[in-house]
């Protein structure tokens, strides 16, 4: 997706769009505003919103994966949470389990082709989704977005805790928890590292914030820290953030990944890093690889 010509300020917008920090019509105004410079309307809404068929690297029906849906009680959170989870087709071995955690508005296309390629590599992957006590991602980010903010933040980590215990005791699992998360899900990541010593096995939050820092020095998980260069937003908690790892021996990594976005993950988007994105997924098989298969 060519993004080269789009000024850098309509990324940054369209970040604090997603987050919360500007309204739709803010955000369609300022875009109005390019269209009088010349930039074609066209163009920039297709380089900046998400064109989810861009995101299936691994299709559903894969001979050599398997996809349902599954409950699990939350008693703590919102009662009852759902997941997308995919397992390798006629694996007859114990296999690593990674929980993926999706972005600010619930369990869209791109997040459960993430799932399907970890099952691709050989992993069991689920994917809870937070708008679940709602009826489940509605079929569009914006929607999805709006549904996200209204939930209760505490119940949805409650849920993804939960999540995370039940598919760590699934009888396909070798008990070996990792979790990979991208914006929210890397907030998710880091909170899950730090909420409970002994859930996660390793953790990879792709431009996440840090856990509340009270929390910090419970992180006993290894961590892979994936950031882009220009995600000024994120990466501002980043030293605060290392400074705590190292104060608590912490075994982690951070990739700083030159000149890529907030997202840059996310192939769907004008955001989309290729050459960053695959080196950032390639070190992550081997980081879950190295934590999570028993020699």
């Amino acid at each position: 997706m060519p993004n080269n010509n789009i000024p850098e300020e309509a990324f940054d917008w369209y970040d604090e769009y997603a987050h919360g920090g500007m309204d739709r019509r803010t955000f369609m105004k300022k875009l109005t505003g390019l269209v009088a410079l010349g930039y074609s309307m066209s163009v920039l809404t297709s380089v900046l919103l998400p064109n989810y068929v861009l995101a299936e690297q691994v299709s559903f029906n894969d001979s050599d994966i398997k996809a349902s849906y599954e409950n699990f009680p939350s008693p703590q959170g919102y009662g009852e949470g759902r997941g997308y989870l995919v397992v390798p087709n006629e694996s007859k071995k114990k296999m690593p389990v990674v929980l993926v955690v999706h972005e600010n508005r619930g369990l869209n296309p791109y997040i459960k082709d993430v799932a399907r390629r970890l099952a691709k590599a050989g992993f069991i992957a689920f994917a809870p989704d937070a708008l679940f006590p709602l009826g489940g991602y509605p079929g569009n980010d914006d929607e999805g977005r709006a549904m996200q903010k209204i939930l209760e933040r505490e119940k949805i980590q409650h849920d993804f805790v939960a999540a995370a215990k039940f598919i760590k005791s699934d009888s396909r699992s070798n008990g070996k928890l990792g979790c990979i998360g991208f914006c929210f899900g890397g907030y998710i990541v880091n909170h899950l590292a730090a909420v409970d010593s002994n859930l996660i096995d390793a953790g990879v939050p792709f431009y996440g914030t840090p856990a509340t820092k009270v929390l910090r020095k419970n992180i006993k998980a290894p961590l892979m820290i994936q950031l882009g260069e220009l995600d000024k937003r994120v990466n501002a908690s980043w030293s605060e953030y290392e400074a705590d790892l190292i104060a608590n021996n912490v075994d982690y990594v951070m990739h700083m990944y030159k000149n890529a976005k907030h997202g840059f993950h996310n192939d769907s988007t004008g955001r989309y890093d290729k050459e960053n994105a695959e080196l950032a997924w390639s070190r992550s098989l081997a980081f879950f690889e190295s934590k999570l298969i028993l020699r």
